[in-house]
Protein backbone atom coordinates (compact mmCIF):
# COMPACT_ATOMS: atom_id res chain seq x y z
CA UNK A 1 0.00 0.00 0.00
CA UNK A 2 1.52 3.62 -0.71
CA UNK A 3 1.96 6.04 1.68
CA UNK A 4 0.28 9.38 1.22
CA UNK A 5 1.92 12.34 2.19
CA UNK A 6 -1.07 14.58 4.04
CA UNK A 7 0.63 17.79 4.06
CA UNK A 8 2.23 17.55 0.46
CA UNK A 9 -1.65 16.93 -0.25
CA UNK A 10 -2.84 19.84 1.80
CA UNK A 11 0.26 21.91 -0.14
CA UNK A 12 -1.47 22.08 -3.46
CA UNK A 13 -4.18 23.88 -2.42
CA UNK A 14 -2.11 26.41 -0.48
CA UNK A 15 -2.74 30.13 -1.34
CA UNK A 16 -0.45 32.08 0.16
CA UNK A 17 -2.46 34.78 1.95
CA UNK A 18 -1.06 38.67 1.35
CA UNK A 19 1.52 40.54 3.15
CA UNK A 20 2.16 40.74 6.05
CA UNK A 21 1.16 37.68 7.69
CA UNK A 22 -1.97 37.26 9.61
CA UNK A 23 -1.27 35.62 12.91
CA UNK A 24 -2.95 32.85 14.07
CA UNK A 25 -3.50 30.88 17.49
CA UNK A 26 -3.68 27.56 17.31
CA UNK A 27 -5.16 25.38 20.27
CA UNK A 28 -5.25 21.52 20.60
CA UNK A 29 -4.51 19.28 23.25
CA UNK A 30 -3.89 16.19 20.32
CA UNK A 31 -0.28 16.70 19.46
CA UNK A 32 -0.06 15.12 16.12
CA UNK A 33 -3.40 17.17 15.02
CA UNK A 34 -2.00 20.47 16.35
CA UNK A 35 1.14 20.13 14.40
CA UNK A 36 -0.90 19.29 11.10
CA UNK A 37 -2.60 22.16 11.67
CA UNK A 38 0.16 24.54 12.69
CA UNK A 39 2.35 23.15 9.68
CA UNK A 40 -0.40 23.82 6.89
CA UNK A 41 -0.99 27.19 8.25
CA UNK A 42 2.43 28.00 8.54
CA UNK A 43 3.21 26.73 4.72
CA UNK A 44 0.02 28.84 3.39
CA UNK A 45 1.66 31.71 5.03
CA UNK A 46 0.24 32.40 8.10
CA UNK A 47 1.96 33.23 11.54
CA UNK A 48 1.27 30.61 13.52
CA UNK A 49 1.29 30.13 17.50
CA UNK A 50 0.39 27.16 19.43
CA UNK A 51 -1.53 26.83 22.72
CA UNK A 52 -2.22 22.93 24.11
CA UNK A 53 -5.01 23.91 25.81
CA UNK A 54 -7.53 26.39 26.70
CA UNK A 55 -6.09 28.45 29.34
CA UNK A 56 -2.71 28.00 27.89
CA UNK A 57 -4.96 29.83 24.83
CA UNK A 58 -5.98 32.22 27.34
CA UNK A 59 -2.68 33.19 28.84
CA UNK A 60 -1.67 33.89 24.85
CA UNK A 61 -4.62 36.34 23.82
CA UNK A 62 -3.50 38.41 27.07
CA UNK A 63 -0.06 38.57 25.81
CA UNK A 64 -0.68 39.52 22.10
CA UNK A 65 -2.42 39.97 19.11
CA UNK A 66 -4.49 37.44 16.95
CA UNK A 67 -6.39 37.78 13.97
CA UNK A 68 -8.07 34.46 14.16
CA UNK A 69 -8.04 31.53 16.82
CA UNK A 70 -9.06 28.00 15.96
CA UNK A 71 -9.44 26.04 18.35
CA UNK A 72 -10.39 22.17 19.54
CA UNK A 73 -13.66 22.10 21.94
CA UNK A 74 -12.91 19.35 24.11
CA UNK A 75 -9.86 20.32 25.98
CA UNK A 76 -8.48 19.72 29.63
CA UNK A 77 -8.42 22.88 31.72
CA UNK A 78 -10.46 25.17 29.80
CA UNK A 79 -12.73 23.63 26.92
CA UNK A 80 -12.89 25.78 23.88
CA UNK A 81 -16.14 26.63 24.38
CA UNK A 82 -15.41 28.38 27.77
CA UNK A 83 -12.05 30.12 25.46
CA UNK A 84 -15.06 30.96 23.39
CA UNK A 85 -16.88 32.76 26.17
CA UNK A 86 -13.82 34.24 28.17
CA UNK A 87 -13.13 36.32 24.51
CA UNK A 88 -17.05 37.28 24.52
CA UNK A 89 -17.06 38.25 27.70
CA UNK A 90 -14.21 40.48 27.16
CA UNK A 91 -15.27 42.13 23.90
CA UNK A 92 -12.43 41.23 21.70
CA UNK A 93 -12.98 41.55 17.97
CA UNK A 94 -11.72 38.12 17.37
CA UNK A 95 -12.68 35.29 15.15
CA UNK A 96 -12.70 31.71 16.49
CA UNK A 97 -13.13 28.78 14.24
CA UNK A 98 -14.11 25.58 16.53
CA UNK A 99 -13.35 22.35 15.53
CA UNK A 100 -15.88 20.02 17.10
CA UNK A 101 -17.43 16.40 16.64
CA UNK A 102 -20.62 17.46 17.18
CA UNK A 103 -23.24 20.38 16.20
CA UNK A 104 -23.28 23.00 18.67
CA UNK A 105 -25.70 22.06 21.59
CA UNK A 106 -27.91 24.31 24.26
CA UNK A 107 -25.04 26.17 25.35
CA UNK A 108 -24.94 28.19 21.92
CA UNK A 109 -28.57 28.08 21.21
CA UNK A 110 -29.77 29.44 24.69
CA UNK A 111 -26.54 32.39 24.23
CA UNK A 112 -26.56 33.61 20.82
CA UNK A 113 -23.67 35.97 22.06
CA UNK A 114 -21.64 32.82 22.56
CA UNK A 115 -20.83 30.95 19.52
CA UNK A 116 -17.85 31.05 17.40
CA UNK A 117 -17.19 32.52 14.28
CA UNK A 118 -17.35 29.18 12.68
CA UNK A 119 -17.58 25.34 13.03
CA UNK A 120 -15.25 22.86 11.32
CA UNK A 121 -17.22 19.14 11.86
CA UNK A 122 -14.24 16.65 12.61
CA UNK A 123 -13.41 14.66 11.14
CA UNK A 124 -11.96 17.45 8.52
CA UNK A 125 -9.45 17.72 5.72
CA UNK A 126 -6.40 19.72 6.07
CA UNK A 127 -7.35 21.59 2.78
CA UNK A 128 -10.90 21.91 4.59
CA UNK A 129 -9.06 23.86 7.41
CA UNK A 130 -7.16 25.93 5.19
CA UNK A 131 -10.29 27.32 3.03
CA UNK A 132 -12.06 28.01 6.48
CA UNK A 133 -9.01 30.05 7.74
CA UNK A 134 -9.14 31.83 4.47
CA UNK A 135 -12.88 32.59 4.21
CA UNK A 136 -13.31 33.89 8.01
CA UNK A 137 -9.91 35.91 8.02
CA UNK A 138 -11.34 37.44 4.74
CA UNK A 139 -15.09 38.08 6.31
CA UNK A 140 -13.91 39.50 9.09
CA UNK A 141 -11.00 41.97 8.05
CA UNK A 142 -13.11 43.13 4.74
CA UNK A 143 -13.59 46.34 5.84
CA UNK A 144 -11.65 48.82 8.04
CA UNK A 145 -14.03 48.59 10.93
CA UNK A 146 -13.70 45.13 12.87
CA UNK A 147 -16.99 43.57 14.12
CA UNK A 148 -18.20 40.29 15.59
CA UNK A 149 -20.07 38.28 13.69
CA UNK A 150 -22.20 35.85 15.41
CA UNK A 151 -24.05 33.16 13.50
CA UNK A 152 -27.99 32.53 14.07
CA UNK A 153 -27.99 29.64 15.36
CA UNK A 154 -31.51 29.30 15.48
CA UNK A 155 -31.90 28.85 11.67
CA UNK A 156 -28.76 27.41 10.79
CA UNK A 157 -24.95 27.25 12.30
CA UNK A 158 -22.91 28.63 10.00
CA UNK A 159 -20.70 25.54 9.08
CA UNK A 160 -17.48 25.06 6.50
CA UNK A 161 -16.14 21.93 5.62
CA UNK A 162 -18.75 20.16 7.15
CA UNK A 163 -18.97 16.04 6.11
CA UNK A 164 -22.38 14.76 6.66
CA UNK A 165 -20.98 10.98 6.09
Amino acid sequence: MEKIDILATAKTHVERPPAPSQRVLVVDDEPLICRLNVEVLKEAGYDVHVAADGAAAWDALQQHDYDLVVTDNQMPKVSGMELVKKIREAKMELPVIMATGSLPDEAFINHRWLPPFALLLKPYSLPELLELVKSVLHLHNGGSRRTVVVPNWECQPQTFGVRLS
